[in-house]
């Protein structure tokens, strides 16, 4: 097991800090007073020396976003900060493990992100299906505002109803304002004009929860955990086929071979890896040989030829039929698809029915070329990087495993005659369509502390 820091989890010993006096112990709100010492300049410039970089995805540097809202007396619209907590990305389950462990650390980075950009209204915008961590929230804002600890900023929870397309930020705004969850033209981008036409930072959780310790420790300080362009540590989501899958917080550059064999365990039932999804199942695939290659940080996985996206890695070992692989990915974008763009609308579907004709074994040669085809017409056509996401992971599924999408043509059926990791895994389409009749549902929508 790795020995590095712990950052975002600091002071836990593997537990949770849930009450405000326990997390006080080890240091906790250290940040928040520095802060309201320090001007929001300040503040920014500790951020820009910690390189800091968006851990939803993006990987865009934390303080230059947020140095690109305009300033009060620029634009005298109130500044909103939004934090997006809808985790919905397949294979990623850190931000849900934040909120639960270290709710004030992340409480505590939404106010010095709040003072950073001059904002006294800050959204969290939670999965609706994360009811423990929305409640582990509300009491560790209650118990914030008993202390008068919030000073004038105002933090609702705001929860959401479960469309993964909110996890894009101009969705995500749409469906906090009102209106069905769908993505902006851009520009103007949120920074500008965000939610309620306003200027708007738009952060991940993670983001938010690493600014604590970044004031409490400096930036330049921060910059020198992990590799350049990529510092500090970070959550890693590890699940598939290991033998201890769970989030592991490592600094950036770890290698990606010793995530999985030293930290994971290796390979769960003896069995030999075939592939690793390193970032998300937005993110294209690496073959066994590739991954015990590459390190966990931006350079190494996009000079792989993929990104390390959401910081959610997939073990998949030698039973994976990666034509399964391909429908259930496609099946997943295919059903969250928000409909608005027609390349994205259509050819999500129209991608996932050739998988399913190739697995069944009736498809040809010419459905390959077709099945390419279709994903290099939706890549770089929709609003949103939804449909890509999809053209690009199957993509990538053919490119490394061809021969076996070859197999699956030539010899009429898929190979594993049953017998793959895959088998029996329902997507969340046939979910849907197995399901009978929908109850009702009541819970509170929103709290604001």
């Amino acid at each position: 097991m790795s020995s590095a820091p712990e950052i975002v989890f600091a002071g836990t010993d593997g537990g949770a800090l849930t009450e405000l006096a326990a997390y006080e112990a080890v240091g906790g709100l250290t940040a928040l007073r520095r802060a309201r010492e320090m001007t929001p300049a300040q503040i920014v410039a500790e951020l820009e020396a910690s390189q800091l970089r968006g851990r939803g995805g993006a990987f865009f540097p934390t303080g230059r976003k947020w140095s690109f809202l305009p300033k009060p007396e620029q634009n005298p619209r109130p500044h909103y900060l939004v934090v997006n907590a809808d985790e919905s990305e397949p294979g990623t389950f850190k931000d849900r493990e934040i909120m639960l462990r270290v709710p004030f650390r992340f409480l505590e980075g939404c106010l010095v992100a709040a003072r950073a950009i001059e904002s006294t209204r800050v959204f969290v915008y939670i999965r609706g299906e994360y009811l423990r961590e929305f409640e582990v929230l509300v009491s560790a804002l209650e118990q914030l505002r008993a202390r008068n600890l919030l000073g004038d900023v105002t933090i609702v929870l705001h929860r959401g109803a479960g469309a993964y397309i909110c996890g894009e930020e101009t969705a995500l705004l749409e469906s906090l304002e009102g209106e069905r969850g769908q993505p902006r033209t851009k520009p103007p981008f949120p920074a500008i004009a965000g939610l309620y036409a306003s200027p708007t930072a738009v952060n991940n959780v993670e983001s938010i929860t690493t600014v604590t310790p970044i004031i409490e420790m400096g930036g330049a300080e921060y910059a020198k955990l992990g590799v350049e362009d990529s510092t500090g540590t970070r959550v890693f989501s590890l699940s598939g086929n290991v033998v201890r899958p769970g989030n592991y917080e490592l600094p950036h550059g770890y290698p990606l071979r010793d995530l999985i064999y030293e930290v994971g365990g290796g390979i769960a039932d003896g069995r030999t890896l075939k592939a690793v999804i390193p970032g998300g199942s937005s993110t294209p695939i690496l073959t066994a040989s590739e991954a015990e290659k590459v390190t966990l940080d931006f350079d190494s996985l996009s000079q792989a030829g993929t990104a390390i996206g959401s910081a959610a890695v997939i073990v998949l070992d030698d039973r994976c039929c990666m034509v399964q692989l391909g429908v259930r990915v496609s099946q997943f974008y295919e059903h969250e698809s928000c409909g608005k763009c027609t390349p994205c609308r259509v050819g999500t579907r129209w991608l996932t029915q050739i998988l399913k004709k190739i697995e069944a074994g009736h498809g040809t040669h010419a459905d390959l070329d077709l099945l390419l085809d279709v994903g290099d017409h939706v890549n770089g056509t929709c609003l949103c990087p939804l449909g890509d996401s999809d053209a690009i992971a199957v993509a990538s599924y053919v490119a490394k495993f061809r021969e076996e999408f070859l197999q699956h043509i030539e010899d009429g059926g898929c190979p594993f005659h049953g017998t793959s990791s895959l088998d029996g895994i329902v997507a969340p389409t046939d979910v849907h369509e197995a399901h009978a009749g929908g109850a009702e549902i009541h819970r509170p929508l929103e709290v604001v502390g």
